[in-house]
């Protein structure tokens, strides 16, 4: 298992981890529907519109270092439904086990980089180093030095770029174009022998409905037509930004505004940002770092559309 780790999260966390039958491992890039995919599994599994503790108890991120890691071991052993855990690491930093379901979404990496920049603006990020501190002191793990902040530039546009172009290695940084497509690529070439699911953002967004359904499926669970609307319904963006203090990724605390991280939701918001220039550059570096099969898929391209790699 490759180890993967930021400031908040260590994928190391997960050695120890006893997995069960049927267990779902949620591994999504940053910003690319990772909570949705969460409640639309608690929704599919619970049954009940209304969940009965916040998203991100009753689905806790693993290796995010803000919570200890004993305490979230224990509440995932007192769970005897169904477990669905978070995560943010690639397939080759997981355990892997054809016991387990493993959900992956992908998401055009343009719209996943200005997410992430609104994303980084609303982070409480005092509180973060708070709760980090009292989980190290809880797992006694000594805390190593934080690294020094890396500047981020005044304009959206280069804030795009320095995202993109960034060369940090996957398993030394939160997000960036490489960071996504190369967990994405994980995925795209997993074993056989694995039980995998690959969701699109665009598809969630275009038929929701349909695609709880597919995912009902595959996971084996039968829900009463009659329920399907209440279910879906508390499944959208408007739904669970309304219940933002139960819905929201690490707990209400750590955000400046939690409704905010439930902003837009939408796909193409990069298209006012970048001319024709920039998508010729952007498409040259994402070609550098998946297979073609890959960025046709996550861009929602057709073969002839996309522009040719640099060589």
């Amino acid at each position: 298992m490759r180890r993967y780790r930021a400031t908040v999260y260590d994928s190391s966390r997960w050695h120890g981890f006893e997995l069960r039958r049927g267990d779902i491992i949620i591994s999504t890039p940053p910003k690319c529907g990772t909570t949705w995919t969460q409640m639309i599994c608690a929704l599919l599994i619970l049954q009940e519109p209304d969940l009965p503790v916040p998203l991100d108890t009753l689905s806790p991120w693993l290796d995010m270092v803000t919570r200890a890691r004993t305490e979230v071991f224990a509440d995932l052993a007192a769970q005897d439904h169904r477990r669905f855990i978070k995560t943010h690491t690639p397939l080759d930093g997981l355990p892997r086990d054809p016991r387990v379901t493993y959900i992956c979404v992908g998401r055009d990496p343009r719209d996943v980089a200005l997410s992430m920049d609104r994303h980084i603006d609303n982070m409480n990020v005092s509180a973060f180093l708070q709760a980090r501190a009292r989980a190290a002191a809880i797992d006694r793990i000594e805390l190593g030095p934080l690294p020094t902040p890396r500047e981020r530039p005044d304009g959206e546009r280069d804030r795009f770029w320095q995202w993109v172009d960034d060369e940090t290695p996957s398993t030394q940084i939160g997000s960036s174009l490489r960071r996504t497509v190369e967990h994405l690529q994980t995925f795209w070439d997993a074993d056989e022998e694995l039980d995998v699911v690959r969701l699109h953002y665009d598809d969630l967004q275009a038929d929701l409905d349909g695609q709880m359904r597919r995912l009902a499926a595959h996971l084996g669970i039968v829900i009463d037509d009659d329920r399907w609307p209440l279910l879906v319904e508390a499944a959208t963006f408007d739904s669970m930004r309304t219940r933002a203090d139960m819905t929201v990724a690490a707990g209400a605390e750590h955000w400046i505004d939690p409704t905010a991280f439930f902003r837009l939701g939408t796909s193409g918001q990069w298209a006012g940002l970048l001319d024709e220039a920039d998508l010729a550059r952007y498409a040259s570096r994402a070609g550098t770092l998946a297979s073609d099969e890959l960025i046709q898929w996550v861009h929602r391209q057709e073969p002839s559309d996309r522009a040719p790699a640099a060589t």
